[in-house]
């Protein structure tokens, strides 16, 4: 894609920047040109503009290994080795990565991201389809991906933690945020969520379930300890804990909000070590092996 001049005043940009571009592309530039004059030159921003305006292509960079201070490319990138980042990755469609991937800032994928090594950023990750980390997430900020996320090992997200699909970490997932997933949790170890836990279907734990606030799933909650949250605690079906189910102060525990009443016993079972105190609704079955 050739970039006119024509072409680029039409999408409107701002004074200086349309400057700029006349003093070193009078007679036009190449897309990917464009671009990477932007981030040599100090304009991430207007790189970022110029990518949000005229979208993807269907470019693929191959490189052993990538060592930058920014990026921005319009295509997919797929590298054999580490890619190690000062500051902004921002990909057009998808990332690929053999190694691992550290980022001093944000990191922004259309498509998909998929990293066969340890994922570490500083800023926020917003990837439009799938996430898949062969190791771990380590994110100073937050995570939102269009897609299913899945990590082998432990998921550290230091604000809220957005899944269109279904989520599955290996080990354990500690999120200062909230979290919201579409589909389905499922959680190695354990789960500890600083706000709001909400889910569309099931969640299930192979440790102890903490939300800050309210943890709430469409579908049933499991967990091979402990249930409890700062606020209430509610399951469309039944709840299993190996230990406590425990709601915060003035909160109660519902089991069975999207099933008939007279089904209860089968689809709304509520087991745990003791009976929950102010469990409003379900069918309290005792303790049961989780």
């Amino acid at each position: 894609m050739d970039l006119t001049r024509k072409f680029l005043k039409a999408k409107r940009p701002c004074a200086d920047g349309f400057r700029w571009f006349l003093r070193h592309f009078e007679d036009g530039s190449g897309y990917q040109e464009l671009l990477d004059a932007l981030v040599q030159a100090g304009r991430v921003g207007d790189a970022c503009w110029v990518l949000s305006q005229f979208g993807p292509t269907d470019a693929v960079l191959v490189l052993d290994s990538l060592d930058a201070e920014t990026v921005v490319f319009a295509g997919t990138i797929e590298v054999r080795g580490n890619i190690d980042v000062s500051s902004l990755v921002r990909v057009g469609r998808a990332l690929h990565v053999d190694g691992g991937l550290r980022a001093g800032g944000d990191i922004v994928v259309a498509e998909e991201l998929r990293v066969a090594g340890q994922i570490r950023c500083e800023g926020n990750c917003n990837v439009g389809g799938d996430i898949r980390a062969l190791w771990g997430m380590e994110m100073r900020g937050g995570i939102r991906c269009g897609g299913d996320l899945r990590v082998a090992w432990h998921l550290d997200c230091g604000e809220a933690l957005t899944v269109a699909g279904s989520a599955f970490v290996g080990e354990a997932l500690d999120c200062a945020g909230g979290i919201q997933c579409g589909k389905s949790l499922q959680v190695g170890g354990d789960i500890r969520c600083g706000q709001d836990l909400r889910v569309g279907n099931g969640i299930m734990a192979g440790g102890e379930i903490s939300g800050g606030m309210h943890v709430e799933a469409g579908w049933g909650i499991r967990s091979a300890q402990a249930i409890s949250a700062g606020g209430a605690i509610r399951a469309g079906e039944s709840l299993q804990a190996g230990e406590e189910i425990r709601a915060g102060e003035g909160y109660g525990v519902f089991a069975g909000l999207n099933v008939h009443c007279d089904d209860w016993e089968t689809s709304a079972r509520v087991c745990a070590r003791a009976r929950p105190e102010n469990l409003l609704s379900g069918c309290w079955s005792g303790s049961c092996p989780v």
